[in-house]
């Protein structure tokens, strides 16, 4: 057994009268939620974005990240769902990838967003941090409730869950890897590294290059986390949700790549074509 442990022994639940109770996770949940949202929408109208289409945006983007999530949650854990759809349809049953979730939400978040004629690159370019820090946060939620605790671990950090809970987590007693912390603080940090580059005039075109690169970055801190859950590692060393992390960065950095040589072409044509402009007529020249 480890000489020290980090264990939690309290009740999960805010008791509210004899017949009202509300998980503390999903209370906290809800307020990094909030608050992200209205992150977003302060640094949305910063830049000359309508605020009143975020609500639109985030909205359409839960249909995508709940199919998207759902049937990469089934093609990974054939055994629990199949392609029965009474199963699938049943959320009651197994979970979503949230790796495949992100890139659902992402896509189905800008077709609404095309709908409302907003400019879809700004848009991605605003949502890079705040999608970070939801995730971050949303992850270190799941302390509260005990939920996705790794493998048992006899480090000086791992974490345990006594009393009666009832915890998130198969065996919560047991001292495991806080694998749930590892991959909020990991997103977190990233957020801020993020956030200071977007200070310091990175992705200065916000053409949704700093979202692209979000999700690369968080995806590759998904996977490298993967290696202490408690999935079944098959395939090894990952496991089939750390895997899809994978894949979710190798598309997203294909996404980057495209959008970097699109911009250096659009940036090399408006420089030609800036230094080409004449004017038989000084006075004639438009101004910018």
């Amino acid at each position: 057994m480890p000489i020290t442990v980090l264990t939690f022994d309290f009740d999960p639940y805010l008791r509210l009268g004899s017949d009202l109770a509300l998980r503390w996770q999903t209370l906290a949940l809800a307020v990094v939620i909030a608050a992200v949202l209205v992150a977003a929408g302060l640094a949305a109208r910063r830049v000359g974005l309508r605020a009143d289409d975020l609500l639109s945006i985030v909205i359409g983007a839960v249909p995508g990240a709940v199919v998207s999530g759902r049937l990469a949650f089934a093609l990974t854990h054939p055994a629990t769902l199949g392609w029965d759809p009474a199963r699938l349809l049943d959320p009651a049953l197994g979970g979503i990838d949230l790796a495949a979730a992100v890139v659902g939400g992402i896509a189905s978040g800008a077709f609404i967003a095309g709908l409302l004629g907003a400019p879809i690159g700004r848009w991605a370019h605003v949502a890079a941090v705040p999608l970070l820090v939801a995730i971050g946060a949303g992850k270190l939620t799941m302390v509260l409730g005990g939920s996705g605790q790794g493998l048992p671990d006899e480090a000086a950090w791992a974490t345990a869950y006594g009393g009666a809970g009832p915890w998130g987590s198969l065996a919560a007693a047991l001292p495991s890897h806080p694998a749930q912390a590892y991959e909020g603080l990991a997103t977190l940090l990233l957020a801020t590294l993020l956030a200071l580059a977007l200070a310091g005039g990175a992705f200065a075109r916000r053409d949704g290059r700093a979202l692209a690169f979000a999700v690369v970055g968080w995806a590759l801190i998904r996977a490298s986390v993967a290696v202490t859950w408690r999935d079944p590692v098959a395939p090894a060393p990952l496991g089939t949700t750390g895997w899809v992390a994978i894949v979710v960065a190798i598309s997203a950095v294909a996404v980057l790549v495209l959008a970097t040589i699109g911009a250096l072409r659009t940036t090399g044509t408006t420089a030609r074509a800036e230094d080409d402009l004449s004017w038989p007529d000084p006075e004639s020249r438009p101004r910018f």
